[in-house]
């Protein structure tokens, strides 16, 4: 996009489904049923996405960056519409430690390079780890 200066905001936040209702978004992506979850791995479990094993591990599941990039347009077309203002996003997994938070982040970097504005927040990084 040519003019960053009217870019709309992107507010994001990650979350965990098995600790509270999801938060209102515009677009919610739900990563629990279709990409490996980094908390069956004893070396992962008790990292969160602020740990570089835990988003490397994300970043290199099958279909993550295919996700990022749907997303990143899917953004850009609630931002184009005519009553544009910031877009809220969503993104889900099981705890809210490791996928949602580190898809967050990867789309938070790719929207950055497309000029946006963007807010990430992690509601649930901080949870325990949920017994499963």
């Amino acid at each position: 996009m040519s003019d960053r200066a009217v870019l709309p905001a992107v507010e994001i936040t990650s979350f965990g489904y098995l600790h509270a209702e999801p938060p209102s978004a515009h677009l919610t992506l739900d990563l629990r049923h279709h990409f490996r979850d980094p908390h069956v791995s004893p070396q992962l479990r008790y990292m969160t996405a602020h740990d570089e094993p835990v988003r490397r591990a994300v970043a290199a599941t099958a279909g993550i960056s295919a996700l990022v990039e749907a997303a990143a347009r899917t953004v850009g077309a609630f931002a184009s519409g005519p009553s544009a203002g910031t877009v809220l996003v969503a993104t889900g997994c099981a705890g809210g430690r490791h996928r949602a938070p580190a898809v967050a982040m990867a789309l938070a970097d790719r929207l950055g390079q497309d000029g946006y504005s963007v807010l990430v927040r992690h509601r649930d990084i901080g949870a325990p780890v949920v017994r499963r």
